[in-house]
């Protein structure tokens, strides 16, 4: 199914003011009838003031970013997209599935009804109608519980913006355009994550090349959401959606391993901080050594350098401030 764009003429307003008039002449004809006793005349007004306002329903009013989908008896016959007070044929019927549904900022698709929620949107306040939005749109998804390719489960949310570019796609090709977007993000954003570990992981490939690479989900988050937006594009191709971003919202450890990858990420921490002291403390040490051996300054065997290094890493690496202790008698 292509769209196809009806150019009618902006001709809304002439065709309700000849309405009106036509009404108007009705009634003095519909009163000139009855004075003077001419059924004919008064069967023509009353049939007109019965059957006249069939051609009201054929006005037509759109506002900028509103697109209408037109069929006759069951034929798509065009759309109209540009703003303007149309008339067209009164018999054309608006099309639009997804006129009561309603895409809430959680990701949840509601559909309104008389059973709504107390949370969710009540229908006395909303307007259905069959106008399509052309505005670009977010979508955004509820954090979902995904395991990445270590299998460790993490919650990811992300926002969807989107926006419908074949209004006849979108209304014939998917029953719901709007439930099928949904579907497909969650799917979309399940095939992706479970490519890639949270964090960077050795012997890991997210590319599908085959040589591991450093890709995460915390450390590629823009190319992840890249792969998304690919991912829910070719799905949603066929229902007229062109999907314009993709961004990660939300990304975390799931509840239950949180509290031991959190361990896991300090001791990691707490390694390289040691290591960095370590190597620090062997640098003083060695620096000490030199000094003292270029200067003069004491003669050390072998056996007081390893006694001297002792102490020194001791003192260097220790958690706690050195204690000195102040020895007065003989070095020997």
């Amino acid at each position: 199914m292509t769209e196809k764009t009806l150019n009618s003429q902006k001709n809304g307003m002439p065709v309700l003011l000849l309405l009106v008039l036509a009404y108007a002449v009705s009634i003095v004809l519909l009163a000139l009838g009855a004075s003077y006793n001419l059924l004919p005349l008064i069967l023509v007004s009353s049939a007109w003031l019965v059957f006249g306002w069939i051609f009201l329903l054929g006005l037509k009013v759109l506002k900028p970013q509103e697109a209408l989908v037109l069929t006759l008896f069951g034929k798509y016959i065009g759309t109209l997209k540009n703003p303007g007070f149309y008339f067209v044929n009164p018999f054309c019927t608006a099309v639009n599935p997804a006129a009561g549904t309603k895409l809430s900022q959680s990701g949840d698709v509601k559909v309104l009804g008389a059973n709504q929620p107390s949370g969710g949107v009540d229908v006395s306040m909303v307007a259905l109608t069959k106008k399509i939005s052309l505005k670009i749109m977010t979508l955004n998804n509820n954090r979902q519980k995904i395991n990445d390719c270590l299998g460790n489960p993490v919650e990811i949310g992300i926002a969807v913006t989107w926006r419908v570019v074949d209004t006849a796609k979108a209304v014939f090709n998917v029953d719901n355009y709007k439930e099928y977007l949904s579907l497909q993000c969650d799917s979309a954003l399940r095939n992706i994550v479970r490519i890639y570990p949270y964090d960077i992981a050795p012997n890991v490939d997210t590319t599908g090349d085959g040589i591991a690479d450093e890709g995460s989900l915390r450390g590629s988050s823009e190319i992840v959401a890249a792969r998304i937006k690919d991912e829910i594009q070719d799905k949603v191709s066929e229902a007229g959606i062109e999907i314009i971003e993709a961004r990660i919202t939300y990304l975390a450890y799931a509840p239950e391993i949180a509290a031991v990858m959190l361990q896991r990420q300090q001791a990691s921490a707490i390694i390289d901080a040691r290591k960095m002291i370590v190597d620090g403390a062997v640098g003083m040490v060695e620096m000490a050594l030199e000094r003292l051996s270029e200067n003069k300054i004491v003669d050390l065997d072998d056996e007081r350098k390893a006694a001297m290094v002792s102490n020194l890493l001791v003192v260097l690496c220790g958690n706690h401030d050195a204690q000195p202790v102040v020895n007065s008698g003989s070095l020997y």
